[in-house]
């Protein structure tokens, strides 16, 4: 087996283990309710264009990763989170393979690539979203796949047409999936990064070529925008200056808001910012170049984010990926030389492994005292063993000074945890009045009445649900026609429910709790309680 099999074999080992094990443990988040949402109506509705959520018009988003995902809901069944989520992770999968394959191109090795992306692969936000239904790992991950093509573009004069148009369809999906967002946040950086260290020599040869680029980009980006424009203009022109308005009046910021930017690759944090410190890497890297072209490329990210003044952690996610690549340089550096490295040097690599080191050693017993262990003791147990163990061996090859051994260890670390230690999760979900609405959705197709929403709209009791749930507005409500309807609302509306007395008789009330967490939890929300009441009206 060549060392590039090999290489990427582990790396899909690697993406099995992270990415698809306990796919479906964690619930269902109010980003991915949404999207999920939308995916069913697509199939259950046919609203494959002019996309829906709860049966009414959401263009904030463009459609491709929900037709992935109505087309894996098709196959698993809207009910497999595992199914609803494949998508996400399968899209991860493609950001790392071209990853992989992308780095050798700066001139460095292919293990050096290798440790990137997996550094890449195990980096705490790359997890997150990888594993989670939302959309910008569906971005991100085409746009890295149209950079692979557009730097045969600007590097080469080979294949000018083939690389051209490649590069135009992904850049095209990458649009398809959140609009301009990796165009600003990933390439753009990636374009300064490129023409500062590398140049775009010879770009005037390649015009036409680039022409065709355009041309096919701007069709696959915009048609479906174009479309929705003339089918539903008042809808579209709506949610378009609603979104366009967020982006300066929403979870507005300061600048410096993402200047610690480098902690969101989890176990990577140290490494990651030892890497950021030039004036020190400059002279131990083994490519200079390259290493200046990561860098920048990282920076320029950041920067570019910062000025947008709405901000939250999840739009850091592009960074990450320049960010793992400059990350491995230092890492890099480590396998080379950390044998000979002076105690002032040294001493980071002894922290950071350390510290990792000492989590698995007092897993087992910081597990036993923090965790609700009734049903959880088979993955307590494994867990504990396997953490303990690897805990064990990063401690006994520190001292051995054997940084390619503590690397892989700390790999592996990543994946126990997912492995084992990821179903424990559950151990924190103990609420006693859990009760979901799916239970009322069977009441009431059994009982034969339409169930309506009063002023509120929560995504995951949508989800949960099962179908639509039409609303009913505060302001001039307009009661059903119906003899007997079901109505939910927040506890504190159920006022209402006495200024209807005169004329509906009350056939039954419930109360329905999405919280999977206990009251007691800080994860605890109201908004995804309601007050059920059936309701018929008097002769």
């Amino acid at each position: 087996m060549t060392k590039n099999k090999k290489y990427l074999l582990y790396i899909l080992l690697v993406w099995v283990l992270i990415f698809l094990v306990h796919l479906d443990v964690i619930y269902v988040n109010i980003m991915e309710a949404r999207n999920f949402i939308t995916a069913r109506e697509m199939v259950t509705d046919g609203n494959w264009i002019l996309t829906t959520m709860n049966a009414e018009a959401r263009y904030e988003k463009p459609p491709l990763p929900t037709w992935l995902t109505a087309i894996s809901g098709m196959i698993f069944g809207f009910r497999s989170i595992f199914g609803m989520r494949l998508p996400a992770a399968l899209l991860t999968l493609l950001l790392l393979y071209v990853f992989y394959r992308f780095i050798p191109k700066l001139g460095v090795t292919l293990k050096h690539s290798f440790l990137a992306t997996l550094i890449l692969a195990s980096s705490f936000y790359i997890i997150f979203m990888g594993r989670n239904g939302q959309w910008d790992i569906f971005t991100h991950s085409f746009m890295m796949a149209a950079i692979y093509f557009l730097w045969n573009f600007f590097s080469s004069e080979k294949n000018l047409i083939q690389n051209a148009i490649f590069g135009a369809l992904f850049f095209g999906f990458s649009f398809l999936s959140k609009g301009p967002v990796s165009l600003y946040a990933l390439l753009l950086p990636f374009l300064i990064a490129y023409g500062s260290i590398y140049g775009f020599k010879g770009f005037t040869k390649k015009w036409r070529a680039f022409f065709i680029f355009l041309i096919i980009a701007l069709f696959i980006s915009g048609w479906w925008f174009l479309y929705v424009r003339l089918a539903d203009p008042v809808s579209f022109i709506e949610i378009t200056s609603r979104e366009t308005t967020r982006w300066t009046n929403y979870n507005v910021r300061p600048f410096y808001y993402y200047w610690s930017f480098f902690t969101q690759s989890g176990i990577w944090t140290i490494p990651a910012f030892v890497a950021l410190l030039y004036p020190y890497l400059k002279t131990r890297v083994s490519n200079k170049k390259a290493y200046k072209f990561a860098l920048l490329w990282t920076l320029a990210a950041v920067v570019l984010l910062s000025i947008i003044p709405e901000k939250k952690s999840r739009y850091l996610l592009p960074v990450l990926i320049p960010m793992a690549l400059n990350t491995s340089f230092y890492i890099e550096y480590l396998f080379r030389n950390f044998k000979e490295l002076p105690k002032k040097e040294n001493w980071v690599v002894y922290f950071n492994h350390g510290l990792i080191a000492t989590i698995g050693l007092v897993f087992p017993v910081a597990g036993y005292f923090l965790l609700e262990l009734e049903g959880h003791w088979f993955w307590y147990i494994s867990a504990s063993i396997v953490l303990f163990g690897l805990g064990l061996a990063l401690l006994y090859f520190l001292k051995k000074r054997e940084y390619p051994k503590i690397f892989h260890l700390t790999v592996a670390f990543i994946c126990g945890i997912i492995v084992f230690a990821f179903p424990l999760s559950n151990a924190f979900l103990k609420n006693p009045d859990f009760r979901n609405f799916d239970e009322l959705r069977k009441v009431s197709e059994a009982g034969g009445f339409q169930v309506y929403e009063y002023a509120t709209e929560t995504p995951e009791i949508i989800w949960e649900f099962g179908k639509p749930i039409p609303k009913l507005t505060r302001e001039n409500l307009r009661l059903p026609e119906e003899e007997k309807f079901g109505i939910i609302m927040r506890e504190r509306d159920s006022v209402l429910i006495d200024s209807l007395k005169g004329d509906f008789e009350m056939l039954s009330s419930e109360r329905y709790d999405l919280n999977y967490v206990n009251p007691e939890a800080s994860g605890y929300k109201d908004r995804l309680i309601r007050q059920f009441y059936l309701l018929k009206r008097k002769d």
